[in-house]
């Protein structure tokens, strides 16, 4: 396999690749951004890349959520999910934290550290990064001028900084959610639990036009683990909805549901159904197994061979 990832090395994301089986042997090839990594997917150049689509503490990754919009199709099959916590790395010289004046960092990492910052350097003014490695490696580059990085302990350690606080995040426990994204092609057999995740266009924009979309997960009993709007860049009031729920489109309720959503939305994108990285399997009415609806789908069949 060849991987490309949202680099540069030493990335949290980086740390999900590597929790894949076979990443440490494979070509990894770091991107300068998400849609970056994602066009060397759909141009072939690489197997699959590695990207964070969500976090514990800030929600979605609006780069991510944009990209897979949009664009040829691409497809998930697999999620990581990575502990995050953070370091302050300086520049040589920096002994204490009055003299730091500027830190880098980025943007998902500054929101999640915001509050330390606020009470520990208050003088410092934030520079964002394209990754917090990229924040990090800048304290080595004498053409940048950041005092300090809020970054991975990984980085820190790979590249010898020097890191005068540890665990800096406000949020002990924080979680990103990391996806491995490929070319559309065979879907991962159903494990028990699993996810599906969606775009849903509005079709038009009228009074309830979300509702519509959401009673077809309701009337089929399936659950919705994530779903965020996002502007379409088309004009005000122009969105779509981004959506994880719970289960495959191998189960009949699954299946129903995305048969009525097309309906609704006929520029519907599905981007997949893979194995959930933590959870339990979801609790299923007797009314949405597999089986009522096979057996509702026999019972319509017959009544429709007597026309």
């Amino acid at each position: 396999m060849k991987y490309a990832y949202l680099g540069p090395s030493g990335t949290f994301t980086e740390s999900a690749l590597l929790q894949l089986d076979g990443a440490r042997d494979s070509e990894r090839i770091p991107a300068a951004n998400v849609n970056a990594a994602l066009s060397m997917v759909r141009e072939g150049d690489v197997d699959a890349a590695v990207v964070p689509i969500e976090n514990s503490v800030e929600g979605g990754v609006s780069a991510t959520l944009d990209s897979i919009a949009t664009g040829d199709s691409l497809q998930i099959v697999a999620e990581i999910l990575v502990p995050i916590t953070f370091v302050l790395a300086v520049r040589e010289g920096i002994t204490e934290l009055g003299q730091i004046r500027q830190v880098s960092t980025h943007g998902h990492a500054w929101a999640q550290c915001r509050l330390w910052a606020e009470a520990n350097i208050p003088a410092a003014v934030f520079t964002p990064a394209s990754s917090t490695a990229a924040g990090a490696l800048g304290l080595q580059d004498p053409e940048q001028h950041h005092d300090a990085a809020i970054c991975s302990p990984l980085v820190a350690e790979e590249r010898g900084l020097h890191v005068l606080v540890r665990g800096v995040e406000d949020n002990l426990g924080a979680v990103t959610r990391f996806i491995v994204v490929t070319r559309p092609g065979r879907i991962p057999q159903p494990t028990g639990v699993d996810k599906s995740t969606l775009i849903l266009p509005l079709a038009e924009d009228r009074p309830g036009a979300l509702m519509g979309i959401l009673e077809q997960f309701t009337a089929r009993g399936v659950n919705l683990s994530r779903i965020e709007s996002r502007p379409t860049g088309e004009g005000l009031g122009k969105y779509f909805f981004s959506v994880d729920v719970e289960g495959h489109v191998a189960q009949e309720r699954v299946a129903a549901a995305l048969s009525g959503l097309h309906r609704l939305c006929p520029e519907l994108r599905f981007l997949g159904s893979y194995p959930a990285a933590q959870g339990a399997a979801p609790f299923v009415d007797t009314h949405n197994s597999d089986d009522a609806f096979i057996e509702a789908r026999a019972w319509v069949d017959a009544v429709r061979a007597r026309l």
